[in-house]
């Protein structure tokens, strides 16, 4: 079993406060965050767009393991991942998560390099984890 952790602290309300969010592996240590990064668009950090870029790196890595295994190499996977928060009934939900892929493959099947993108889309933890939300793909050659 393979474990990591993130971590979050928080002081005060959910307006007025703000916190601090930092990774095991020192990526982010301590960076600040707070309700105007996450509502109101003001800049800094927020737990959907580190949810983004953590399905974008998972993604990005499974594919490449699906075009390895179907005789492929990337020079380069480039993944954008929107996610899209929505106020429901009891608060705000993650309703969909969008994948935008550029990638660079020399001498390429478009239909075998779609392929592989569904199959990453569907295989990767990150999707899997976000299994209750909409998750689109554009997948497209450079």
């Amino acid at each position: 079993m393979i474990k990591k952790h993130g971590s979050a602290i928080w002081n005060g309300t959910i307006k007025g406060g703000s916190g601090m969010v930092s990774t095991e592996s020192g990526a982010l240590d301590k960076q600040p965050y707070g309700f105007k990064q996450r509502f109101e668009g003001e800049p800094g950090t927020n737990p959907e767009e580190l949810a983004g870029a953590a399905h974008a790196a998972c993604f990005s890595m499974a594919l490449s393991l699906q075009l390895e295994q179907a005789g492929m190499e990337a020079e380069e996977i480039s993944t954008k991942a929107t996610v899209s928060m929505d106020k429901v009934e009891d608060g705000f939900e993650i309703m969909s998560i969008h994948l935008d892929l550029t990638a660079k493959i020399p001498d390429v099947e478009e239909a075998k390099f779609k392929e592989a993108a569904e199959n990453a889309k569907a295989g990767c933890p990150m999707s899997k984890l976000f299994k209750g939300a909409e998750i689109t793909l554009d997948a497209k050659l450079a």
